[in-house]
């Protein structure tokens, strides 16, 4: 008689290990931890109430997500924001979304120029800072700045392309969060109405030169010195 395999994790242990995470996720999100500080499992989960078991689950996840480091014999931390990966990841950035904006450009129907049109109108009402969600900018901007940047890329029409865009893009949320905290003053909204008029414009150069200018300013201020300390 053959037995029906079951999942190994009960329901109530899911969902708990499923708010822990997401209360760790929100809290580096929010930069309650701030870049380099140990994330101590002990720590956390007497701040939690919960296992160590199920905040080491809510720390693997996190680190799936770039949002954390798994040191050797050192636990757990928020990676620093000299990091060399952020350089890393904004060089294919730079390299692989110039020519996909081209393709979105020479692609793109008039369904998908409405789509970008709304897309930054989305991000342009959407407050990118409210009191409550600490000192970095809000989910709800976070989410509307991800959808216009995807958008100016769907026309290309290449999922694998688009799924390369969704890596990328998770692996850097933290550094734009600390790039935006550290360079307070640059005008981010010029930049994004330059690039969405660019493309509207089925102006391929200029979208793509203003793309790697948007992307090199945000790597910029990670290393620059003179930013402001996070």
């Amino acid at each position: 008689m053959t037995q029906t395999a079951h999942s190994s994790t009960p329901p109530g242990k899911q969902m708990l290990s499923e708010q822990v995470y997401a209360h760790l996720r929100d809290a580096i999100m929010r930069g309650d931890h701030s870049p380099g500080a140990p994330l101590k499992p002990q720590d956390l989960a007497r701040e939690q109430g919960v296992s160590l078991a199920v905040v080491r689950e809510a720390l693997v996840r996190v680190v799936g997500e770039g949002l954390a480091d798994r040191l050797p014999n050192r636990g757990f931390a928020i990676p620093s924001f000299s990091d060399r990966r952020w350089q890393e990841i904004a060089e294919a950035r730079r390299t692989v979304e110039p020519v996909v904006l081209r393709m979105s450009i020479e692609r793109g129907d008039v369904d998908w120029e409405a789509r970008v049109r709304a897309a930054h109108h989305r991000l342009v009402r959407t407050p990118a800072y409210v009191p409550e969600e600490g000192e970095y900018y809000t989910a709800a901007w976070a989410e509307a700045h991800r959808a216009f940047h995807r958008t100016l890329l769907e026309g290309c029409g290449n999922r694998a392309l688009l799924e390369t865009f969704d890596r990328l893009w998770t692996a850097s949320e933290l550094a734009r969060r600390w790039s935006a905290h550290r360079n307070p003053d640059r005008d981010g909204a010029k930049e994004h109405r330059m690039l969405e008029e660019a493309v509207l414009a089925r102006d391929a150069d200029t979208a793509a030169a203003v793309l790697v200018q948007h992307l090199t300013l945000t790597a910029a201020a990670l290393t620059d010195d003179s930013g402001q300390a996070t």
